[in-house]
């Protein structure tokens, strides 16, 4: 209908190139034209100014002889100004872009080792868009941005890359394991230590004590009953603690069978035996 009205409509961020006789006369913006079939005017086709999105997947190898599948996205569209060149100049525009994309790739990526490229993906991707920019501006299409969104290493090398990962980490935790278990005795030795330490001090403490009653019994004795001497009190003492002694090894159920020398002169030999042992204990603590 409308051509038999010799009318067009053409939308937004549409273009429509026009020609006569089959000869380019001029780019049609969005909205309502005349054109005149009569006259020779007709539409030869219509432009999307629209940004449009090509993601190309490109196989090469990098500098230590990895295979890896570059993907890149390429976002451009076709400039108003250059609708005739966009449209007259490329007749396939996405598989010229695509050209380019492997062309710089394939010259970027092989001068970088497989870890160097993941790194770098920034630098390849402004390689591409540069080498674009320029080729495809002539055509006119501007290139609004290039994205390096994947690097696909062979399966194999995947999995040899998690592998080496894994180990290092294993390495590293095993490494603070044995930091850990290494603190760990450290301070178990050092608490031992402390405990040998204080348990020495309340042994030598328990010992002292005992040495100041017996003496203040021993003193107390003498006063109290005249003509005695302090080796006669110190004797009645240590039989007195050694019977106490030979009390509780009986009376206890689970006790050990002990076998001592037992007799009047066994319990005088036992009580110079512990009289010795004290006298060079207080002599040696002054």
């Amino acid at each position: 209908m409308g051509n038999i009205c010799c009318c067009i409509q053409v939308d937004q961020s549409t273009v429509a190139i026009k020609e006569r006789f089959g000869k380019f006369e001029e780019v049609l913006e969005p909205g309502c034209h005349c054109l005149p079939w009569i006259f020779g005017s007709q539409l030869a086709g219509h432009l999307s100014l629209r940004l449009q999105q090509l993601d190309v997947r490109c196989e090469t190898k990098t500098k230590d002889n990895v295979f890896v599948n570059v993907v890149a996205s390429i976002q451009y569209r076709a400039l108003a100004d250059k609708a005739n060149d966009a449209f007259y100049k490329l007749s396939n525009t996405r598989t010229q872009i695509q050209a380019y994309v492997f062309d710089v790739i394939r010259a970027s990526v092989p001068k970088l080792n497989l870890d160097d490229a993941f790194e770098q993906k920034n630098d390849i991707a402004k390689a591409v868009e540069d080498e674009l920019e320029k080729a495809m501006s002539a055509y006119g299409f501007e290139i609004v941005q290039t994205l390096i969104v994947d690097i696909e290493p062979d399966e194999h090398v995947k999995r040899a890359m998690n592998e080496i990962n894994a180990a290092a980490r294993l390495r590293v935790a095993a490494n603070e394991k044995a930091e850990a278990e290494k603190i760990l005795q450290i301070k178990r030795a050092e608490g031992e230590a402390e405990s040998k330490y204080l348990s020495g001090l309340g042994i030598a403490r328990q010992r002292q004590a005992i040495v100041d009653g017996l003496r203040d019994s021993v003193l107390g004795f003498s006063v109290n009953v005249p003509g005695t001497t302090a080796k006669d009190v110190m004797d009645m003492v240590l039989v007195t603690q050694y019977f106490d002694t030979m009390k509780e090894i009986g009376a206890a159920s689970k006790s050990s069978a002990v076998f001592i020398p037992h007799g009047p002169g066994a319990v005088r030999d036992v009580a110079t035996q512990i009289r010795d042992g004290l006298l060079q204990a207080s002599n040696s603590h002054p």
